[in-house]
């Protein structure tokens, strides 16, 4: 027979599980405006937070590098990436929602360089900086006629750039300018070309391994779906600045 501490401890195991089972825990790396480590949290925070608290969830956001960040969601100790490119490659780990806005991917040069974009043979010779595990898109990551050196994250590209270095550098033009602010690194320095790599769909995404993935990338979908119409997200795109 049970004991009346049995049945507390049974209780106490139930309560935690189920508080577990309504609660989501999310990840990324400092990505302004869309994930802040400071100030406000960031557009795709507020955003991924509003979807999946109108479903009833508890929304809990850590920042992190992000090598760690998808580490983490790959294996399932975390639940989501709020702020993910699609690449197949992902594919085979991640499960992606519904995309929720979208991310223009330029190039950032050297102010004053007369470079523009025009389809990957206009980067012959060219040094490009890239992210590590950042998704640019396998036509890009594969292309034999210019080099991509890495580093971990957009500051230190852009300090590469600005010391020579490289020859280019690229990301998302909003990121870029709030990074270059938070730095206290001077944009006049860089410009960026009218034409972009890419424009790239931002996804919420969950580690298959994750045995709820499926249930958590349809919750987002439908409170997408929900802030989408009640106006919730035209009211986030505002508060940062984002049409």
């Amino acid at each position: 027979m049970f004991s009346a501490r049995h049945l507390i401890f049974a209780f106490l195991a139930l309560f935690l599980s189920l508080a577990e089972a309504d609660t989501i825990t999310a990840t990324q790396d400092p990505w302004p405006p869309f994930v802040q480590a400071e100030g406000p949290p960031g557009l795709s925070v507020e955003l991924v937070r509003a979807a999946f608290e109108h479903e009833g969830y508890e929304f809990k956001m850590t920042i992190m590098p992000w090598a760690r960040a998808i580490y983490q969601v790959r294996n399932g100790n975390v639940d989501v990436l709020v702020a993910t490119w699609y690449t197949l490659e992902r594919t085979a780990y991640l499960r992606y929602s519904e995309p929720y806005m979208q991310s223009q991917l330029k190039f950032i040069k050297r102010a004053g360089d007369d470079f523009e974009f025009h389809g990957l043979a206009s980067l012959t010779g060219k040094s490009v900086g890239v992210a590590r595990d950042y998704g640019y898109g396998d036509e890009f990551s594969n292309a034999p006629n210019f080099t991509r050196p890495e580093t971990n994250n957009t500051v230190l590209n852009l300090l590469k750039l600005q010391a020579g270095r490289i020859d280019l550098t690229l990301e998302d033009e909003l990121v870029a300018l709030a990074t270059m602010r938070r730095e206290g690194i001077d944009p006049d320095q860089f410009e960026f070309t009218d034409n972009a790599l890419s424009v790239k769909d931002l996804h919420v995404t969950s580690g298959i391994a994750n045995a709820r993935s499926a249930e958590i990338i349809a919750a987002f979908n439908r409170g997408l779906a929900a802030i989408r119409n009640n106006g919730t997200m035209a009211e986030l795109k505002r508060k940062y600045g984002v049409e």
